[in-house]
């Protein structure tokens, strides 16, 4: 099946980074295989990493909305019956529901970095009617990152760019802790500022 998605994805490459953009928006096509074979066509001289990021994470982002979609307007029912047109199993579903009645929406961008939940975590959202604005923001800013590291990661292997994904999985949850302590950071700084300048005042 593998080698099947990878000859679809060799066949958008002579689209250019809207190939790339839309073979992330099929989510039957996985990013975990797109990203590093884009980040070995960056080691082969084809493309540049800036912009396959760019390509990779705006496809990244388009791509969960269709199963957001299918949540939202299809419910439970319709998502059991199809979510395996989209190569999203019984247990991976189960598992995004637990997750997401755990810890709410914002796992639209934490659940991103999880090996089980990382795709289906879109239909739980849509079932729950997140704001797809919202879920659009979150799925994004997540994106972001995991894409840059992808490419990145396939660029550094070259050649072994199939190896990116146990790599990635090892530093996910890492990345993931590392991203949200930096938000929240940020936030803090903000807030702290904003305290001092209405005292002062």
């Amino acid at each position: 099946m593998s080698e099947i998605i990878i000859s679809f994805i060799e066949f958008l490459k002579q689209f250019s980074y809207f190939g790339i953009l839309l073979s992330l928006c099929f989510e039957f096509v996985p990013a975990e295989v797109v990203l590093p074979l884009a980040g070995f066509w960056v080691y082969q001289g084809d493309f540049n990493y800036y912009l396959v990021v760019l390509a990779g994470t705006v496809g990244g982002t388009i791509g969960p909305l269709t199963l957001y979609a299918l949540g939202r307007y299809g419910g439970r029912p319709m998502v059991l019956k199809y979510g395996k047109y989209f190569l999203v199993s019984q247990k991976q579903i189960d598992a995004s529901d637990k997750f997401f009645d755990k810890y709410g929406s914002g796992v639209a961008f934490f659940a991103r970095f999880m090996p089980v939940v990382r795709t289906a975590i879109s239909l739980p959202c849509g079932m729950a009617k997140m704001n797809v604005w919202k879920f659009s923001i979150y799925t994004f800013m997540a994106m972001l990152p995991i894409t840059a590291f992808y490419v990145y990661l396939g660029y550094k292997l070259g050649p072994h760019y199939k190896e990116a994904e146990e790599i990635f999985n090892s530093y996910a949850l890492p990345l993931a802790l590392i991203i949200i302590a930096g938000i929240i950071t940020v936030f803090t700084y903000k807030y702290v500022n904003k305290r001092k300048k209405s005292q002062s005042i």
